[in-house]
């Protein structure tokens, strides 16, 4: 495929979102860049975060469509510019997974390759396995191998909202901060979020029914899930693994590395 040449402010603005009706009604805002008859990438973002946030202001936009391809992302529900549920059953994993499809549905994609990061590398392990036929390939960056937000300690986070009551929890505090940094972010949606998740059942990544589509994973070599990360790429019958040096949880998606592995991946490489 040849790369072409954007823009620079035509790839780092945010176009004005697209809303989309989920299955269940809730509006989901969806973003595109590159050329409409470019091969499409999904991309899902990670949990507090946006599609802005995750792939456009760490350069992800810029370099996809400079190499030829054409980025269609949505903010998940809870997150961003779409609705934000506070009910906990509007959070199930199976939830994340048909927005995913219904987005590509109204786009009348048939075929992309799919960029998931965190939770939207968990939602991306489902949808590679539910939908082979559309996916061609799929990079899975910093996927947990449990339940997503497992760590999240909900009953101080409630506390916190209901009175202010400080979080003593450090991996909670460190949600918390991830959360009001990104502003419009809901707190009570992405607590909805987490208890939806934790009450989905049998959540956890399959070994035994892991995808079958080529899928590159990567994860940084800082980061507390990486072996989790290693063990779901050794089940995986067509994988490979990819670590991101020096790199944790948070920071990355921001890595150069991360970015030329993932458009070599996605090329064939």
């Amino acid at each position: 495929m040849d790369a072409v040449a954007v823009p620079l402010s035509d790839i780092t603005r945010m176009p004005e979102p697209q809303q989309v009706y989920a299955a269940d009604g809730t509006r989901l805002a969806t973003y595109t860049w590159g050329e409409p008859d470019a091969p499409v990438v999904v991309a899902v973002h990670g949990f507090a975060s946006s599609a802005r946030d995750n792939w456009v202001l760490t350069g992800w936009v810029r370099e996809l469509t400079k190499a030829g391809y054409r980025v269609l992302a949505l903010d998940q529900r809870g997150h961003g510019l779409s609705e934000k549920p506070h009910r906990s059953e509007d959070y199930r994993i199976r939830t994340l997974v048909t927005d995913v499809e219904s987005v590509m549905d109204t786009y009348l994609v048939d075929d992309a390759f799919y960029l998931g990061y965190s939770l939207g590398a968990r939602v991306g392990w489902e949808v590679v396995r539910d939908l082979p036929h559309r996916i061609g390939r799929a990079v899975l960056g910093g996927v947990p191998d449990g339940i997503p937000l497992a760590r999240l300690d909900l009953d101080q986070v409630r506390a916190y909202l209901a009175d202010g009551t400080p979080v003593a929890d450090p991996t909670t505090q460190n949600y918390i901060a991830l959360t009001e940094r990104v502003p419009g972010n809901d707190l009570r949606a992405l607590v909805a979020l987490a208890e939806g998740l934790r009450s989905s059942g049998a959540i956890d990544p399959d070994p035994e029914d892991a995808p079958t589509r080529p899928i590159l994973f990567a994860t940084g070599s800082k980061d507390a899930i990486i072996e989790g990360s290693r063990a779901l790429a050794s089940a995986a019958p067509d994988a490979r693994f990819f670590e991101i040096s020096d790199r944790n949880h948070f920071t990355a998606p921001g890595s150069r590395a991360f970015k030329e592995a993932t458009v070599a991946f996605f090329a064939g490489a």
